[in-house]
């Protein structure tokens, strides 16, 4: 594939990425909030699948990143401070 698609894959993902961080704090204030438990574990389970998806990106992005010895760019590293990872 071409250098330029792959960018744009690794674009995507890192836009991915800060739209679950964002999500993830939103449901985080959340939790525990209401005095009903049911509200509250269905937040808790928002929150927790959030965090996972937020994991299985960073482990796709992680795989796109070029193997050629380099360390991290920094792009994607500025990208990565971003949203806390």
């Amino acid at each position: 594939m071409s250098e330029e698609y792959e960018h744009g894959r690794r674009d995507g993902l890192r836009l991915a990425l800060a739209i679950l961080a964002a999500e993830e704090a939103k449901w985080e204030a959340l939790r525990g909030q209401s005095r009903a438990s049911r509200t509250n574990a269905l937040r808790e389970t928002r929150y927790t699948t959030l965090r996972t998806a937020q994991k299985r990106l960073q482990t796709a992005l992680n795989r796109l990143t070029p193997k050629d010895g380099s360390s991290l760019t920094a792009e994607l590293a500025s990208a990565l401070d971003k949203v806390g990872l």
